[in-house]
């Protein structure tokens, strides 16, 4: 199913599949999430949400969103201390963040290779590893260089 075609219906057995119980302003806010498939911010949630049913608060959505991180339904994306995403794509990924535009596109799992990880403490286990990679346009800074790359890697 196309996710601009997703029913109200769909919605309530995702969040019954994950074992939130579906209310009219939980089903709004997936439906929000669901259908676009975007990353979006609680603020534009709330927008889309109140669109069409402005007697949701944004409390609510900020606890609804909370909610549905907890229950593994979407993922929170952290770009910087103040802005915080939410993603319905739940699958291994990345993600690009465009510091200029905002804009944040997934990259597939596969498509990087992550090693060298530092020793864990005892008694603990990897969870994740969120990576974001941050990019603007190209400039002439002193500190830019002209291939785009911030770091030297160390195949040179």
């Amino acid at each position: 199913m196309d996710a601009s075609e997703l029913t109200r219906e769909a919605v309530t057995g995702k969040l019954r599949s994950h074992g939130v119980g579906p209310t009219h302003q939980r089903i709004e806010i997936a439906h929000a999430l669901f259908s676009r498939m975007e990353h979006l911010s609680a603020d534009q949630v709330l927008a889309i949400v109140n669109q069409h049913h402005a007697e949701t608060s944004k409390a609510t959505v900020y606890n609804t969103l909370k909610l549905f991180v907890e229950t593994g339904l979407v993922r929170e994306v952290i770009v910087d201390p103040t802005k915080v995403f939410y993603d319905p794509n739940v699958e291994p990924h990345h993600h690009l963040f465009d510091v200029e535009t905002g804009e944040i596109t997934d990259i597939d799992a596969a498509a990087i290779s992550i090693t060298g990880l530092p020793d864990l403490p005892p008694g603990k286990m990897c969870a994740g590893i969120d990576l974001i990679i941050r990019v603007r346009g190209k400039s002439t800074d002193a500190g830019s260089r002209e291939d785009g790359r911030l770091f030297e890697s160390p195949q040179g």
